[in-house]
């Protein structure tokens, strides 16, 4: 299976203190690949580093073939790189169809003609109610974004980032803060949005890792502790002890 990216050596200190250490790591193409670790492992930083939002302190990117360690966030999105955040990233004052209508205008001539009318705009909505219809949000379409529960407006953050046509999607806690009928819900949109796509997700909710991950890999204090299948890495006696100090299964954690 060929990799879509590839992290060599990558570290990253601040002062003296090394958030992330020589993690060497490979996402395959059309994997639904899941980083965990305890509270402090290093997970969000590791993010942060393939997504330049923070310069590394030594290691390398290789993404779709290229070495991409000194780009910046917005090309690297524009390669095909795009990223979740913990706290939903939405436009609260806009409608959900408008939401997903700035997302797709990247690959059009017009993303940064602010001075056009909107109505050269309408060619998008085909591809955007469709986008909505994905995840079942189309009969929400013109209802403003701030209205949505907390849930759905997980939702409307895949949608858009599907918009942008990623080649791999970064997730970052992707339901953190939910309810259980709203982890089940999003959990489900996941696996179905990555049909044919390749997912890189921080997910401290082992039921969903064990769900719908198909590889994993632990983090603890900044480096790699183990890598494997849900099955292979929760019975790890050393990731065991990095969650619970003790012989206790992951999957209690």
């Amino acid at each position: 299976m060929t990799a879509i990216l590839t992290t060599k050596n990558l570290s990253k200190d601040f002062g003296g203190f090394k958030a992330v250490n020589d993690v060497s790591l490979e996402i395959k193409k059309g994997y639904i690949h899941a980083l965990i670790g305890p509270n402090g492992a290093g997970k969000t930083t590791f993010f942060n580093l393939l997504t330049r939002f923070l310069p590394a302190t030594a290691g390398e990117i290789i993404f779709n073939g290229r070495n991409v360690s000194s780009r910046c966030s917005a090309t690297l999105a524009k390669d095909g790189l795009v990223r979740s955040f913990q706290v939903s990233a939405i436009f609260p004052n806009l409608t959900l169809l408008e939401n997903v209508r700035i997302a797709l205008q990247r690959k059009t001539k017009i993303s940064l003609h602010f001075w056009r009318s909107l109505s050269q705009l309408n060619k998008l909505d085909d591809e955007a109610y469709a986008l909505l219809e994905l995840v079942n949000l189309e009969q929400h379409a013109h209802s403003l974004a701030a209205n949505l529960p907390y849930g759905l407006k997980r939702a409307l953050e895949l949608v858009t980032t599907l918009a942008m046509q990623p080649d791999l999607m970064l997730l970052d806690e992707p339901t953190q803060g939910m309810g259980h009928e709203d982890v089940e819900k999003v959990t489900a949109l996941i696996k179905k949005v990555a049909q044919g796509r390749t997912v890189l997700m921080v997910e401290h909710n082992m039921q969903v890792v064990s769900s719908i991950a198909d590889s994993i890999t632990v983090l603890a204090r900044g480096a790699v502790l183990a890598e494997g299948s849900y099955q292979e890495v929760a019975s790890n006696r050393l990731v065991m002890e990095a969650y619970m100090g003790s012989s206790a299964a992951v999957g209690g954690a």
